[in-house]
């Protein structure tokens, strides 16, 4: 396996799941059925907050261009925590999200630098129905922020699949680590999905 090949293997085996964290409900399990702009900027920020942690853990844990590379990942998500803060009266980040929480329970650089793919891709649907949902509510200044934040994660899936080929060459068992961590964290987010909706007495499942 290659760093492409994994990715791709990543996107394909979850589509269902990430086809649905791409969806307009996914904003609502994010808020709580509470789709106002500050409620949207609340979660996105408690997001940005609790992923910066983690990267800033990780970036301990490891050493050389690994440890370098989850300090810069967590330079960015600082960043982006302060503009989406910014755009508050205040904030105070809430409960650490399913994703992270199990992102931190992730051991080795292998299975780390996997869930940094997992939740990158899973990222990039969040950023993407934050933009929507700014352009939606007309006001263009904010889904221009989270554009370019969104803008960033493309480093940052470069940076991890650099990485992993030099992490795991030839290794397929490390491939696998890999790939099980980055399933594991998009299914993480998945079932916090499906649970926030299902409290609500929503069908996390699209209605054809």
């Amino acid at each position: 396996m290659n760093s492409d090949e994994f990715t791709d293997t990543v996107r394909t085996e979850n589509e269902t799941a990430l086809s649905r964290l791409g969806s307009s409900k996914s904003l609502y399990a994010e808020t709580g059925g509470e789709m106002t702009p500050d409620d949207v900027l609340t979660a996105a920020a408690t997001a940005e907050h609790h992923a910066a942690e983690t990267y800033a853990a990780w970036a301990d844990a490891e050493d050389g261009d690994v440890a370098d590379a989850f300090a810069a990942t967590e330079r960015e998500e600082r960043s982006h925590y302060a503009t989406v803060a910014g755009e508050l009266d205040d904030h105070e980040p809430g409960t650490v999200p399913a994703i992270q929480a199990y992102l931190r329970g992730l051991e080795g650089t292998a299975a780390r630098l996997g869930g940094f793919v997992g939740r990158t891709i899973a990222a990039e649907k969040s950023k993407t129905q934050i933009t929507g949902f700014f352009v939606g509510d007309a006001d263009p200044q904010t889904a221009r922020l989270f554009r370019e934040m969104g803008a960033d994660l493309d480093a940052q899936m470069e940076r991890a699949e650099a990485l992993l080929a030099a992490e795991c060459g030839d290794d397929e068992e490390r491939w696998e680590t890999a790939l099980e961590a980055a399933h594991g964290a998009i299914e993480a987010a998945y079932e916090a999905y499906t649970e926030s909706l299902e409290s609500m007495g929503v069908n996390p499942k699209p209605v054809c």
